[in-house]
């Protein structure tokens, strides 16, 4: 079945390839936001073992589909060919640390307001901070589909799609995490619904700018890549982490951590070799 997937991904242009790449990965985030049609809470046990599973994707995303081939397709030798990659590592987390700074937002803990002062409601801050989330992480399949794009040896279909499967699975908690919240302050099952699978509608968005961005500027793919990670491992480091700290769980949110790692990994080694 996997090797059908690729062959149709083959056979449809990059670009295209990774607006649907990134749909599927916005669609699992609907999925997940879906359950306040069927639960009427979320334990918070759950929620950040849930968290801490999409914590340990991203950074094992970032380390073997992102960095690494940066490193890769990088020319030169030692510190001149890790240079792209630290370059665009920086910049990724420059780019969030910036978002991070003037979008307003809300944790999903409730308590901090980070971001410029708005007059927006707290359910449009939740969003917002699922949000910052995503656009690293529909950035990097697309510039994975970019590379393919340009031809660039080092860059494949595989490759894009296992990065894009292992996105989308944890999405999935990610859509729970914007819902739930919202069901428990008083929203509609539907409005819940409707605003978190919102939070991942930038993804499709993200993933074909990168891809044109690679597609029309080659030469920037191993600092493409590396901005990717950057800006992941940011939202990893400075909210998804914390998120799961705030409550009493932590052993489960770690565990949750190390699974998302081992989950990523192997698809990334298994599907890609």
């Amino acid at each position: 079945m996997f090797e059908s997937i690729i062959q149709w991904f083959e056979s449809i242009p990059p670009v295209l390839a990774a607006f649907y790449a990134t749909v599927f990965t916005w669609a699992l985030t609907a999925l997940g936001a879906s359950c306040v049609f069927f639960f009427r809470t979320m334990n918070r046990a759950v929620l950040d073992g849930m968290l801490g599973f999409t914590g340990g994707v991203m950074v094992a995303a970032s380390f073997w589909s992102l960095l690494a081939p940066a490193i890769d397709m990088s020319v030169g030798e030692g510190f001149i060919k890790v240079i792209p990659a630290a370059v665009g590592f920086f910049l990724g987390a420059m780019f969030i640390f910036g978002l991070d700074k003037v979008l307003p937002h809300l944790h999903i803990n409730f308590q901090e307001t980070e971001g410029t002062k708005s007059p927006w409601q707290r359910t449009t801050l939740l969003v917002l901070a699922i949000t910052l989330h995503n656009i690293p992480e529909g950035l990097a399949v697309g510039v994975l589909f970019g590379g393919v794009a340009a031809g660039v040896p080092e860059a494949s279909i595989t490759a894009a799609v296992i990065l894009a499967i292992g996105i989308g699975i944890q999405n999935f908690p990610e859509g729970i995490a914007v819902s739930m919240p919202l069901k428990r302050m008083g929203m509609s099952n539907k409005k819940s619904f409707l605003y978190g699978q919102s939070s991942a509608l930038v993804e499709p968005v993200a993933g074909v700018a990168g891809a044109l961005a690679v597609n029309f500027f080659t030469p920037i793919l191993p600092y493409a890549l590396a901005f990717a990670a950057g800006a992941m491992i940011f939202v990893v480091v400075e909210e998804v982490i914390p998120e799961t700290q705030q409550d009493k769980h932590t052993d489960i949110s770690t565990l949750g951590f190390i699974g998302g790692f081992i989950v990523m990994m192997v698809l990334d080694v298994a599907l890609g070799g």
